[in-house]
């Protein structure tokens, strides 16, 4: 089943074109990676998704994004309706200046959930699909600041999960984090794949060849090939797909 899908898709900075004629479909709880060289359109199409990339002066969308068949640039009056349903996790863990606890708690407080034993079942069940309660379970009340970057990672994911969204993206999470960390926030998104549709944005081929199901090769803002991953990787059909993946340029 297709979640997401993109139709001649062009995005704009002013008068900079950033992305030429995306054509994608983005399955239904499956790990969709894309990859490519800096500056070759990943995280602004990734931004698109959930419109993050509206708060920029100048910018401009044309073509279609569309989401379960509606599309995300006309039929969504209210921004935050959709980011419920899509939640994003940044390159850099960014937690809250508050608790473990109310970092999770934020998103539902802000839909207005008042309900404390709600509030704390959500909590704890938000932590738990992070892999991250039994390392915080006595210490939820402290800063979120004390905790390490993949814990704080993890966190953030955890705090995405609290308003049960239906896709996450992820814009390189792992770049920053250390071997053990990006390996359980890797098999936490193998888990989450069984109930959520994940697109993860990495420069880490390897860690797409390990993760995902399907990736997509951006380069100068233009899909150059989209196929399983597995194909992707042992038979690109692209010979500018091929030369990337085997490190010659990028």
């Amino acid at each position: 089943m297709i979640k997401i899908k993109a139709d001649n898709l062009n995005f704009f900075y002013g008068n900079k074109q950033v992305l030429f004629n995306v054509n994608l479909e983005i399955y239904k709880r499956k790990i969709t990676a894309l990859i490519g060289p800096s500056g070759c359109g990943k995280s602004t199409f990734l931004r698109c998704i959930n419109r993050m990339n509206e708060i920029i002066n100048n910018s401009k969308v044309e073509g279609k994004l569309i989401y379960d068949e509606k599309d995300i640039y006309k039929d969504y009056e209210d921004v935050s309706i959709l980011r419920k349903q899509i939640g994003m996790v940044f390159q850099k863990p960014n937690p809250f200046p508050m608790s473990i606890k109310d970092n999770v708690a934020y998103g539902l407080k802000v839909q207005g959930i008042k309900n404390k034993e709600k509030l704390r079942e959500i909590v704890e069940e938000s932590l738990k699909k992070a892999d991250l309660w039994n390392e915080v379970k006595d210490r939820l009340d402290i800063s979120a600041f004390r905790l390490s970057g993949g814990q704080q990672q993890r966190l953030c994911i955890a705090r995405v999960l609290a308003i049960n969204p239906d896709i996450i993206l992820l814009d390189e999470p792992c770049s920053a984090l250390d071997p053990i960390a990006t390996a359980k926030i890797e098999h936490l998104l193998k888990k989450l794949k069984e109930e959520t549709t994940i697109i993860i944005v990495t420069h880490n081929m390897h860690q797409a060849k390990r993760i995902s199901d399907y990736t997509c090769y951006l380069l100068d803002g233009k899909v150059i090939e989209y196929s399983e991953t597995s194909k992707l990787f042992s038979t690109p059909k692209n010979i500018l797909t091929e030369r990337y993946i085997n490190g010659e340029f990028g």
